[in-house]
C-alpha cells in the first residue's frame, strides 16, 4: 500500500510539475520550427553519407583504385553538396517551417534565411598555400592523393620568390563561400539564423509591413512583392551586423558563435555524463506517456548532428580516431544505440515473449511488436503491455539504455571499436546492419553485444511481470467460470 501511494506521489509530481514546463518548452514556436525543420536536411545527409562511404571505401585496394580512376573525387564532389553543406539545409528549413506555421507563404523566408546565413560570414578561403607549406603542412598532393612535394620543400620554393609575390599566393581567396561554415561548424549558427529571421519575417507581415497588389495580378507575383520588404529590413540588418563585427572585430557572427557556443555545446554533449543524460532521459519521458525520442531529438540533432559531421570530415581524410578529435556522441549514438529497437531498447522483452512467456497478453503483444522491433519501432510494447507507468518494467526500461550508453562510450573512448564513421544510418536501420554501416564490423559485433544486455537486464523484471499477468488471466478465467456456472443455476 505504501509503495503504491509513494509511486502515484511521485507520478503526480513528475506530471503535475516537471511535464507541464517541459511541454511547454517543447511545443515553442522556435523548438517546433527546430524540430521539424531539420527534417527537411534529413534527405541530404542520409544521401550524402552514401557518396561518403563511395569515396573512402574501407578497402584500401578498392580505395585505391577508386582514387586512381577518379571516381573518388566524383563522389567527393556529391558529398560536399549535399551532407557538406547540411546547415545551409538547417537555415532554410527552420525559417521556411517558422513561417509557414504562422500560416504565410513560407518559402521566400527560407529564401530570406538562407541569404541571411551567407551574408554573415566572410567570403573568403585561406590559400591552400599556407596549410600545405611548413613541417606540419600537408604537403602537394597529386590525384591520387600521394604526395609529391612535402609541406618543408613547398615553404622552401615559396620563400625563393619575391616578397609581393609570397604575399599575392598566401593571401586569402575572396569572393568564395567558405564551406567549412556551412557544415557541421555551422550548424548552431544555422539554427539560430532559421529561428530569427522566421520570428522576424513573420512579425513583420503580421504587422502588415508588405506591398499589397492589386487582385489582378497572379498570385505566383503578388506574393514576392509580399516578402520583399521583410526580406529587404532582415538582410539590410544583417549586412550592418556583419559590417560591426568585420570593423570591430575584425571577425564574423558564424566564427563567434561557432567558439562561443558550439564548440562548448559539442564537447557537454559529447562527454559521458552527456550520454548517460541525454539515455535516461529518453525512457524517462516515454514512462510518462510524453514522446521521449521526439523531445530529446529535437533538443539534441542540432548538437548531435555536427558531431557525427565532424566523424565524417575525419573518415574523409583518413583521420578517424580519438586522438585526431573524432566525437563518441554523435547523432548516430543516438539513434543507433540509445534508441535500438526502440527507446528504452526493449529487445530483450521481445526475446522473453518468445521463449519464456507464460501470459497470454505478453505471448500477444509480443508477436505484434516482433517485426516493429527489427526497424526500431516499439509503441506496441509502450502502449500496449504497457510499459508506460508499469512499476514492474521502469527500472530495465531507464537502465538498459543507460548501461548500453555507458558502456558505448567507454569501448569507444578506449579504442576497443573505432568512432563512428560518420554514416547517417536512417534510424529504422535494423541492429547489426546499422553498426556495419556505421562503424565497421567491430562496431556489429558490439552492437549484437548490446542486444544481449537488454535480454540480460529485462529478463528477470519481464518474468515477474509475466507471473503478475498470468495470475490475472488465471483469477478471470475462474471468476468467469463461476459466474458461468451461477448463470446456469439460476
Amino acid at each position: 500500500m505504501d509503495n503504491t501511494q509513494s509511486n502515484s506521489a511521485f507520478s503526480n509530481f513528475v506530471n503535475n510539475k516537471i511535464l507541464p514546463p517541459v511541454m511547454k518548452f517543447v511545443n515553442t514556436k522556435p523548438v517546433k520550427a527546430l524540430q521539424d525543420g531539420m527534417v527537411y536536411a534529413l534527405p541530404f545527409i542520409i544521401i550524402g553519407s552514401v557518396f561518403l562511404i563511395l569515396s573512402n571505401i574501407p578497402i584500401p585496394a578498392v580505395a585505391a583504385a577508386m582514387k586512381a580512376s577518379g571516381w573518388a573525387a566524383f563522389f567527393n564532389q556529391a558529398y560536399t553538396v549535399t551532407f557538406g553543406i547540411m546547415a545551409l539545409w538547417a537555415a532554410v528549413g527552420i525559417a521556411y517551417v517558422y513561417v509557414r506555421n504562422e500560416g504565410y507563404e513560407a518559402l521566400p523566408a527560407g529564401l530570406t534565411s538562407m541569404a541571411t546565413f551567407l551574408l554573415l560570414q566572410t567570403l573568403n578561403i585561406a590559400s591552400p598555400l599556407v596549410g600545405a607549406m611548413g613541417k606540419s603542412g600537408t604537403g602537394i598532393t597529386n590525384a591520387a592523393g600521394k604526395t609529391v612535394m612535402s609541406g618543408t620543400a613547398v615553404a622552401a620554393n615559396i620563400d625563393k620568390l619575391p616578397h609581393a609575390l609570397q604575399g599575392f599566393l598566401t593571401s586569402p581567396v575572396t569572393g568564395v563561400i567558405n564551406i567549412t561554415w556551412l557544415g557541421g561548424q555551422g550548424m548552431i549558427a544555422a539554427i539560430l539564423c532559421g529561428i530569427i529571421v522566421g520570428w522576424a519575417y513573420s512579425a513583420m507581415i503580421r504587422k502588415g509591413w508588405k506591398i499589397t497588389l492589386p487582385e489582378q495580378v497572379p498570385s505566383s507575383v503578388a506574393n514576392q512583392f509580399t516578402a520583399m520588404i521583410p526580406a529587404g529590413v532582415i538582410l539590410i540588418v544583417a549586412m550592418l551586423i556583419y559590417a560591426a563585427f568585420s570593423a570591430f572585430g575584425n571577425t564574423d557572427v558564424l566564427q563567434l558563435i561557432y567558439k562561443l557556443l558550439q564548440t562548448p555545446l559539442q564537447g557537454l554533449s559529447d562527454s559521458f555524463g552527456g550520454a548517460v543524460i541525454i539515455a535516461f532521459l529518453v525512457p524517462f519521458f516515454w514512462f510518462f506517456g510524453v514522446h521521449g525520442g521526439l523531445i530529446m531529438g529535437g533538443i539534441t540533432s542540432g548538437i548531435l548532428i555536427p558531431n557525427t559531421f565532424d566523424n565524417a570530415a575525419l573518415y574523409h581524410a583518413g583521420k578517424l580516431t580519438i586522438a585526431q578529435g573524432a566525437h563518441v556522441v554523435t547523432n548516430e549514438f543516438y539513434n543507433n544505440f540509445i534508441n535500438l529497437t526502440g527507446s528504452g531498447i526493449t529487445i530483450g522483452l521481445v526475446v522473453f515473449t518468445l521463449v519464456a512467456a507464460h501470459s497470454v497478453q505478453f505471448k500477444t503483444i509480443g508477436k505484434i511488436e516482433l517485426v516493429p522491433a527489427l526497424f526500431n519501432i516499439n509503441e506496441p510494447f509502450l502502449f500496449g503491455l504497457p510499459i508506460v507507468l508499469n512499476p514492474f518494467l521502469a527500472i530495465p526500461f531507464f537502465l538498459t539504455p543507460v548501461i548500453v550508453a555507458a558502456s558505448t562510450y567507454l569501448v569507444i573512448r578506449f579504442g576497443i571499436v573505432p568512432p563512428l564513421n560518420g554514416f547517417a544510418a536512417p534510424w529504422t536501420t535494423p541492429a547489426i546492419i546499422s553498426g556495419f554501416l556505421i562503424g565497421g564490423w567491430k562496431m556489429a559485433i558490439w552492437q549484437t553485444i548490446t542486444l544481449l544486455m537488454s535480454v540480460g537486464i529485462y529478463f528477470p523484471f519481464a518474468k515477474k511481470y509475466d507471473a503478475v499477468l498470468t495470475k490475472q488471466e488465471h483469477d478471470k478465467e475462474v471468476a468467469e467460470a463461476a459466474a458461468g456456472k451461477a448463470e446456469a443455476a439460476k
